[in-house]
């Protein structure tokens, strides 16, 4: 029996690659979602047969109460809320690795000697801490992004300081508790050190601002992934350890990614953003030139004009729910004969690949949706930008004021086209906290306005009728 679980984890290692390797693409996303469902069934199958007969009627309890939350977040959780919907998702990830670790600490039937003591007391160890941090992390995470949390960065004085001696102290707790045996000095010790992590995640997620919120996403999934190998090993589970290295190192690996597409530093990040809760309006003097609204009637006569068009999404349209106008308006244009292609920055909205979904979702030709890679040198040959919602991923000042605070990110140069129009419902700044001078300079125009009813008034004085 233990070979034939130790084959179907073995299978189900081989699926959850396949899938990751699906998930790089548009065109095999689906299929490697598929490889993963799969994966997974097989897994939870094999894990159930290699439990003891008696605790069946509690898993399948279980289960069936995972089953329901699961199915009623899937239903009714929408595209927008995703992001705090997965740094929740990371949040069960810790607290299992927690209890997990407790359990297998506080277990009277383990009785190990020597190295294996000291190996076991270590898996322990570094489970609860990364699990601890992942959980409050993720829930302050989820906070800020649902709006319960300030999304402006908690500047505590010495707050590096304060991070290094938590560390420091974690240290000192875990060289007395590894080699311990079992008693009431080292549940003390590891008790301390469970509400020192607790209070460092909090810590280290409160000090980063809204701005770097889908690095911490992916970094969280990255804290994650290590804590379930970490559990993994405490339980001598194969799958456990193979699947939580896979998702903690694709999960740094995207953080990574998710830095260098705003010049910033895994480091810098971590140890607190810039960034706030956006919304604050650019103050009087900050920015030179005048801000020019557009109207329906003048938009729909550029569209008609231009040859080639590039539509950039961000944030705002997901808050608008504006993907499936976007995508109607998408088929009107090049049935009529348009160049239409998307420009996605690879922070657009609050989770990775955000956009890319929200488009899919609507059913747009994945073949022009390009990254920001592919489309930045076109937009000098491009007759007319739409920007939809977007706001810190198009400000020229990333490019054009050594001084600001965004300066050096990458950013779609919308600002060298012929033409940019900005769908926004106010002049407000993004995530960053900074102005914006696309929206002064001459060759743009602002379309005030909920996103989703502005592009349905456009597309409607396309339409003849």
């Amino acid at each position: 029996m233990n070979s034939v679980i130790s084959m179907a984890y073995l299978f189900s290692a081989v699926m959850f690659i396949l899938s990751l390797g699906g998930l790089s693409s548009h065109e095999t996303a689906r299929r490697g979602n598929a490889y993963g469902i799969v994966g997974m069934a097989v897994a939870i199958i094999a894990t159930i047969a290699g439990i003891a007969s008696g605790a069946y009627l509690l898993v399948g309890i279980a289960m069936a109460v995972g089953a329901v939350v699961g199915l009623h977040l899937a239903r009714k959780v929408e595209m927008t809320a995703m992001p705090q919907l997965v740094a929740l998702l990371h949040s069960f990830v810790g607290l299992a690795a927690v209890l997990i670790g407790w359990g297998g600490y506080l277990d009277p039937r383990v009785n190990l000697e020597g190295a294996a003591h000291i190996v076991h007391n270590s898996e322990i160890y570094i489970g609860v801490f990364i699990g601890a941090i992942t959980l409050t992390g993720s829930i302050v995470a989820f906070g800020k992004l649902q709006g319960l949390i300030s999304g402006k960065p908690l500047m505590l004085p010495a707050r590096h300081w304060l991070n290094l001696i938590a560390i420091l102290a974690c240290v000192v707790l875990g060289a007395q508790f590894i080699p311990a045996e079992v008693g009431s000095a080292t549940i003390i010790n590891l008790l301390v050190m469970t509400s020192i992590a607790l209070l460092l995640g909090i810590h280290l997620i409160a000090a980063i601002g809204g701005a770097d919120m889908p690095v911490v996403i992916s970094m969280l999934n990255s804290y994650s992934g290590w804590a379930a190998a970490a559990t993994g090993f405490m339980l001598s589970n194969d799958l456990l350890i193979v699947t939580g290295a896979l998702v903690g190192s694709s999960g740094a690996i995207l953080s990574y990614i998710m830095c260098r597409g705003m010049n910033r530093s895994f480091v810098s990040v971590i140890l607190g953003g810039f960034g706030s809760d956006g919304g604050e309006v650019a103050a009087d003097g900050e920015v030179e030139g005048e801000a020019v609204a557009t109207t329906y009637d003048e938009l729909a006569d550029d569209l008609k004009n231009a040859g080639s068009i590039v539509i950039v999404p961000g944030f705002g349209m997901a808050v608008a729910h504006a993907q499936q106008a976007v995508s109607d308006l998408t088929d009107k244009l090049r049935k009529a004969g348009k160049t239409v292609r998307f420009g996605i920055h690879p922070v657009a909205g609050r989770l990775p690949g955000h956009m890319n979904v929200l488009l899919a979702e609507a059913n747009v030709p994945y073949d022009i949706v390009l990254e920001m890679e592919e489309i930045n040198e076109d937009f000098p040959e491009t007759d007319l930008v739409l920007v939809i919602g977007a706001n810190d991923t198009v400000n020229p000042d990333a490019v054009e004021k050594p001084g600001s605070p965004i300066a050096g990110m990458p950013v779609l140069e919308v600002w060298k086209a012929g033409k940019v129009v900005v769908l926004k419902r106010s002049m407000a700044s993004g995530y960053a906290g900074v102005a914006n001078p696309l929206f002064y300079k001459e060759n743009s125009r602002m379309l005030f306005g909920d996103a989703k009813d502005s592009l349905q008034t456009v597309l409607g004085k396309l339409t003849p009728a």
